[in-house]
């Protein structure tokens, strides 16, 4: 359905994203923004499915500063080459793939409102541009692994903000979720009996009485804020 661009942030540094168009005239764009793994084929499976509820979905590579065409499985050897490139991102000086993201944002909102969903470390990655990046108008992290810890959870969103965990996520403590929760009563946090990477139909971890639920809340939240 979709088709890869190149994008350029504000430092002048150009990056794939994919893209997928919707049918019809846009309510709306949602950038998605990847796990550890790349803009792997789940994740433009994810585009597509926001394209398909008629969202302009643009997905960027947020390795590409640190390694061009990340495009990873699930596997043990995949997790740790996907966890040592974020490692070497978040090493980054700032504002790093924030401003990548900022790209993405910009050439989404060319179709309206713009809203921002992200898995994992792209969870984290959407809880930041919520509090940092202007051109938002809802964000929405699914298991934001560090996104509970203290120096995350100061942060303040400047945009709605729907957050959804698995209670058996060994990444993110339930007592952390909690802590965030009372730190953020503006925030609607959902938590699923589930592990880490529920959402991930390619993952084993795959839990669809979670992600169907939370699929639909995050359509909801994105037709009441973005269109």
């Amino acid at each position: 359905m979709g088709q890869f661009i190149d994008l350029t942030a504000k430092d002048g540094f150009t990056f794939p994203a994919y893209v997928a168009e919707p049918t019809g005239t846009p309510r709306g764009a949602v950038v998605v923004v990847p796990e550890i793994f790349g803009v792997n084929s789940h994740i433009c499976s994810v585009a597509d499915g926001y394209a398909a509820d008629g969202y302009l979905a643009v997905a960027p590579s947020t390795f590409h500063r640190v390694k061009p065409g990340v495009e990873l499985g699930y596997s043990d050897d995949d997790m740790k080459t996907g966890f040592g490139y974020k490692t070497a991102v978040e090493a980054l000086p700032a504002p790093g793939v924030l401003q990548d993201l900022e790209a993405a944002i910009a050439y989404a909102s060319k179709a309206g409102k713009v809203g921002i969903v992200g898995y994992c470390w792209g969870g984290l990655l959407v809880w930041r541009a919520a509090a940092l990046l202007p051109g938002l108008a809802a964000a929405a992290p699914y298991y934001g692994g560090g996104m509970t810890t203290p120096e995350e959870s100061a942060r303040q969103p400047k945009v709605p903000v729907l957050a959804q965990f698995g209670n058996r996520d060994h990444w993110i403590p339930l007592d952390t979720i909690e802590a965030f929760k009372k730190a953020h009563p503006e925030v609607e946090v959902h938590v699923y009996e589930a592990d880490h990477g529920f959402n991930c139909d390619q993952r084993g971890s795959y839990n669809a009485a979670a992600a169907k639920p939370a699929r639909e809340r995050v359509l909801a939240f994105f037709a009441k804020h973005v269109g």
